[in-house]
């Protein structure tokens, strides 16, 4: 199955469109799982046993295994290849903010999909189609833009006009109408910003939207997913991270994360319906 037809199995298997963001701090990890080989791949397994019944996708962000250099790529590498072998039917959305010119590019296709088998990843739009086209044409998997983001520095450039519309509305529209040929495009929007992630599902219909900033950020969760939701109530991938995975530093810190990720997953559903 391609993206779209596993984020659609799984969201109707759990019910859910919640997105766990594996954001996995090396600094925030229990002391007694930090003494551990791989501490970060150690912690991740035990937030991911705990919430797979809960979820339609993980998104772990790479940044926090960059940080911990050759050992936390290895635990990036075993936290995919341990979601693909024990929970085979939940996409993974690899948080790499990719995009270069097309030698660049083609490496990054196969760090992040071949090496690391990642079902989806996103990417920065600023460098045209032109350049992601090694990433368009892998039409098995998904292709998130960045379109507007759910820092509070994003309308810096996000909202600059032109012609009429701003830029996050001409990235919308383009993904929407030009990269999209081979169905497998997706949108993220930030949750911070709802009155704007209504404008994008109107420009992009159904295509699926990651929805960061849930959460810890502050996003609203009635007003996520009244605005991110497409006509049938689906194809909004609502992310939350620290509010999940550190809901409890302590021993206990799995059960926590658990109860966090089935309240969110519950709550999304409610307005779902309304």
């Amino acid at each position: 199955m391609n993206f779209q037809s596993r984020l659609n199995f799984i969201s109707k298997k759990n019910k859910s469109l919640l997105c766990i963001g594996l954001d996995t701090d090396f600094n925030k990890i229990p002391l007694f799982i930090r003494k551990r080989d791989k501490p970060q791949f150690e912690f991740n397994k035990a937030i991911i046993d705990a919430t797979s019944d809960f979820v339609c996708a993980y998104k772990p962000n790479i940044a926090f295994y960059e940080a911990q250099g050759p050992e936390g790529l290895v635990s990036l590498k075993n936290t995919i290849d341990y979601l693909k072998s024990s929970y085979k039917d939940i996409p993974i959305i690899l948080d790499a903010k990719r995009a270069d010119i097309g030698n660049t590019n083609t490496g990054y296709v196969k760090y992040v999909f071949d090496y690391y088998g990642a079902d989806a990843v996103t990417l920065h739009p600023y460098l045209g189609g032109e350049s992601l086209k090694p990433f368009l044409e892998r039409k098995e998997k998904g292709i998130f833009i960045l379109c507007r983001t759910s820092n509070p520095g994003a309308g810096e450039f996000q909202d600059l006009t032109f012609l009429g519309k701003k830029l996050f509305e001409i990235v919308a529209q383009k993904v929407s109408s030009d990269w999209n040929s081979s169905g497998n495009c997706g949108i993220v929007v930030g949750a911070t910003y709802p009155a704007e992630l209504d404008i994008v599902r109107h420009i992009v219909g159904n295509m699926p939207i990651l929805i960061p900033g849930i959460g810890a950020q502050g996003g609203d969760v009635e007003k996520t997913v009244k605005a991110g939701v497409d006509n049938d109530g689906g194809n909004a991938i609502i992310n939350s991270s620290r509010g999940i995975i550190f809901a409890s530093e302590g021993d206990d810190f799995a059960l926590a994360a658990q109860k966090e990720a089935k309240k969110l997953k519950d709550e999304i559903n409610l307005y779902r319906k309304n």
